[in-house]
């Protein structure tokens, strides 16, 4: 099969012949449809994380489900599906929780990459190789879709609609009326947009440096845009609040000048959700003696604290009923051929998302 492999760190090279395993017990392999490119995957194309290389990278993917293993229950052989990186056994410490995010056992798939090449073993980058025609993944990283979803819209919800819009409702559970402040209006920070309206809070301030990104934050609900670049940033945001800053802040870009930041925006008792992730290593900062003295907290946000199993059917239903924008997030569509050209225009930061089409 067609992949894109990095060999070193930086652009990835399409290679015709990957070799991909055949699905055991609780794994499924996919034919794809639809993959696109989240910041997480150019930060990994970086080497900001480190790995191991080479590697196929990609985690935000939907297609067909052409073959499974002997112990699989939950899809079958032509489902339409949404892969995402979410894997989980159902029965740890964090699963029992239901914090799935959080699981702290390891698959087989976790030891022992399915990819290979001339070379020998290729890494499954982020869980799910999805810069490639077909994925082998565990059964509970898919989630089964309706036919009149679209594959290259279905593909967001794997990861970018998961996570900001689930940051909102499920990790920071944003109350009615709430004023919500969000930090970087990419992919994810457009979706934690959405998630506020999802949950009625108001105002919606939008931030970041692109006036373009601006604009599209407006038509996807924020009430307020103000460009990272403005000296009164703070005072902006109090005027829009009544004096106090923002209920929430959720910093949905790894820039630590955004996360030193975000502290600054916030009321009293006011909460920053840490959304995006940054490159190994990067440490932010914060006045202690003032969080603590007005009761503030900053949390972090993996995967919007996503449970599979109730989220996927609630954001497609939304999707379906024209409460939640899918199509509008995509900014453009590409063969897996000109993955580098997809990338580059990611890099630049315009791109809400960008989607590769098999």
């Amino acid at each position: 099969m067609k992949a894109a492999v990095c060999r070193e760190f930086g652009k990835p090279l399409l290679i015709e012949d990957v070799r991909l395993a055949e699905p055991a017990a609780g794994e499924v392999k996919v034919h794809l449809k639809a993959s696109a490119i989240c910041h997480s995957d150019i930060l990994s194309i970086d080497g900001g994380w480190g790995g191991t290389l080479p590697a196929v990278f990609g985690h935000e993917a939907a297609g067909i489900v052409t073959a499974i293993g002997p112990a699989v229950e939950t899809v079958a052989v032509g489902d339409r599906v949404v892969v995402t990186l979410l894997r989980f056994c159902g029965n740890c410490h964090y699963c029992a929780r239901g914090e799935q995010v959080m699981c702290e056992s390891e698959s087989r798939l976790d030891r022992h990459s399915p990819l290979s090449g001339e070379g020998g073993v290729i890494q499954q980058g982020l869980r799910t190789g999805a810069f490639a025609e077909d994925v082998l993944v565990d059964a509970c990283q898919l989630s089964v879709i309706p036919e009149d979803v679209p594959f290259d819209s279905a593909a967001l919800l794997a990861c970018g609609v998961l996570t900001g819009v689930g940051a909102v409702t499920n990790t920071a559970q944003v109350p009615v009326g709430a004023s919500v402040v969000v930090v970087g209006i990419g992919g994810v920070g457009l979706n934690c947009v959405q998630g506020a309206v999802l949950n009625r809070a108001g105002p919606i301030i939008a931030i970041d440096v692109a006036d373009a990104k601006l604009d599209v934050a407006r038509k996807f609900g924020a009430t307020h845009a103000f460009n990272a670049g403005a000296d009164d940033l703070a005072d902006r945001i109090r005027g829009q609040t009544e004096g106090r800053g923002a209920d929430f802040v959720f910093v949905a870009t790894g820039a630590k000048a955004a996360i030193d930041q975000s502290s600054t925006f916030l009321a009293r008792g006011g909460t920053a959700v840490i959304v995006g992730m940054p490159a190994t290593g990067v440490m932010a900062e914060y006045d202690p003696g003032e969080l603590a003295s007005r009761s503030q907290r900053i949390i972090g946000s993996k995967m919007g604290t996503a449970r599979l199993a109730e989220d996927m059917p609630r954001l497609i239903a939304l999707y379906r009923q024209g409460r939640l924008k899918l199509d509008e997030l995509i900014s453009a569509r590409y063969t897996l051929e000109n993955i580098n050209d997809a990338i580059l225009d990611s890099r630049r930061g315009d791109a809400m998302r960008n989607v590769i089409v098999f």
